[in-house]
């Protein structure tokens, strides 16, 4: 039996993100100066960046555009051939699905693209991604790490958040587990509803979420929350939320403790596209095979926060609650850099 079994298309982790920006310099200067992210490649208004222990080419890619759009939520896959068994499984499932050439983004390989069902999100599978060594003066003496530290020390992409309506979450979240087959760590649910997902937070792996996805406050469907980068330790958050005050950077909640995770957290923004990032450190790790979902009940004071002050939710007067548009099936018209 073990010879013959094949357990399916698997997704591997949250690969990354492509950001549309308005201004790419000035999200540059922000990921790249201040997070210390290295630069891989450039090309006519696209810039590929990663973490100081990422190897893979990219996790992050900013494009510039006029619309500050998510152009793609991305995830790799655990086989080669996992990117044309999804292809064919979603394909039977009624989803029109795209196939992306390799190069399309520099140095990932062939990939798929669809429509989240029930969330709209433009999501793309793929294996295949180069491994490039930094420049030489930017490589460290650790093996476990593809450039030295620098900035603010973002070592990786962590999580993807998203939104949907509320007359979506249900299937969304769902969609997620059964055909993606992401795990539900931790969820939020109403009291007087509990069959109603506010938010859930599911992973293929030991970290509480490679995606959480929560009813979005607006009641649109595609909308964008955040995207988390991984910093090594409490501390580096404090020094962090330091350093990006005296430079003018909005932050919308935090430094705080999350309760659902037990991670540290920090939510600023990018200066040059308005979508909201998270500096993010720590987290309860889940290893049980037969791990049981938490459930937290919205009223719970302690689920979004532990300690740290209460993000405003306020939808008059919040910066934490607003969100952020995707791009749809195609891919957005980016507009060439200034020569």
């Amino acid at each position: 039996m073990t010879k013959t079994y094949d357990p399916g298309p698997r997704i591997a982790h949250a690969g990354g993100i492509n950001i549309g920006t308005p201004n790419l310099e000035r999200s540059l200067w922000f990921f790249r100066d201040l997070f210390g992210m290295e630069v891989t490649a450039e090309d006519d208004g696209v810039a590929y960046l990663r973490g100081y222990q990422e190897f893979d080419h990219h996790s992050l890619v900013l494009t510039q555009q006029d619309e500050a759009l998510i152009n793609t939520y991305s995830f790799r896959v655990a086989r080669p051939q996992d990117v044309e068994l999804f292809h064919d499984q979603l394909k039977a499932d009624g989803l029109d699905v795209r196939v992306i050439p390799a190069g399309t983004e520099i140095g990932r390989g062939e990939a798929i693209r669809f429509l989240l069902p029930g969330g709209g999100h433009p999501i793309e599978l793929y294996y295949d991604i180069d491994k490039p060594l930094a420049a030489e003066d930017l490589r460290s003496h650790l093996l476990g790490n593809s450039s030295r530290r620098r900035g603010l020390g973002v070592r990786r992409l962590d999580h993807l958040n998203i939104m949907t309506g509320p007359a979506n979450i249900v299937r969304a979240e769902g969609w997620l587990r059964e055909k993606l087959g992401l795990k539900r760590r931790e969820f939020l649910t109403l009291p007087q509803n509990p069959d109603f997902i506010v938010a859930s937070w599911l992973s293929v792996n030991s970290k509480l979420h490679d995606i959480a996805i929560g009813a979005s406050p607006n009641g649109q469907d595609a909308q964008f929350h955040h995207v988390a980068f991984s910093i090594e330790n409490f501390h580096d958050i404090l020094t962090a939320v330091d350093q990006l005050r005296d430079v003018g950077i909005q932050i919308d909640a935090g430094p705080g403790k999350h309760g659902i995770g037990q991670a540290m957290y920090l939510y600023i923004r990018d200066p040059g596209s308005n979508h909201r990032i998270e500096l993010y450190s720590g987290g309860r790790e889940f290893h049980e095979p037969d791990w049981q979902a938490l459930e937290w009940k919205i009223d719970n004071p302690h689920g979004m926060t532990w300690y740290g002050d209460l993000p405003n939710v306020d939808p008059q007067t919040s910066q934490y609650v607003t969100t952020t548009p995707s791009a749809g099936l195609d891919l957005p018209q980016r507009r060439a850099a200034a020569a």
